[in-house]
């Protein structure tokens, strides 16, 4: 008998909030506390609200605890969320939630795009999968794209 977890990506639910908070807050790169999040409009509320739009948030799950999430903004077709628990990371956890994210935007849209710190671990994971361009937004951001294949 195997005692292997099995992670499952799956959509995200209102009550996941707290947990996709613990992440984003866990993070090593592109860390933010709680209140810089709330300046920039993102709390647990718009959160939620966004979770409640069917097909715009994913989580990681392993045995009953959250390991990542990622979100879209469908209408834009951007992937603007993809985070890992620091003590998951490595195990493709990533991958799969972009993955995830990927197919409901090009599902809409031929091109897609985010925006990452140029010169981060991030940039280096979404250009290992197939996300190009360099087109700086400020602030040492770059806007890198991605069509549908």
């Amino acid at each position: 008998m195997s005692t292997e977890r099995m992670v499952v990506i799956r959509p995200a639910l209102r009550a996941d909030v707290p947990d996709i908070f613990r992440i984003r807050l866990a993070v090593r790169e592109n860390a933010l506390s709680e209140a810089e999040l709330a300046a920039l409009g993102i709390t647990r509320e718009t959160v939620a609200e966004l979770v409640d739009a069917p097909g715009t948030a994913w989580v990681a799950q392993e045995a009953g605890r959250l390991l990542g999430f990622s979100m879209i903004d469908r209408e834009e077709g951007s992937l603007f969320a993809a985070f890992v628990s620091p003590e998951a990371e490595g195990r493709g956890i990533g991958r799969a939630l972009t993955s995830a994210a990927e197919a409901a935007l090009f599902a809409e849209h031929s091109e897609i795009w985010l925006e990452t710190a140029a010169g981060s671990r991030a940039e280096g994971f979404y250009r290992r999968l197939g996300w190009g361009g360099d087109r700086p937004v400020g602030d040492g951001d770059l806007r890198l794209t991605k069509r549908r294949g």
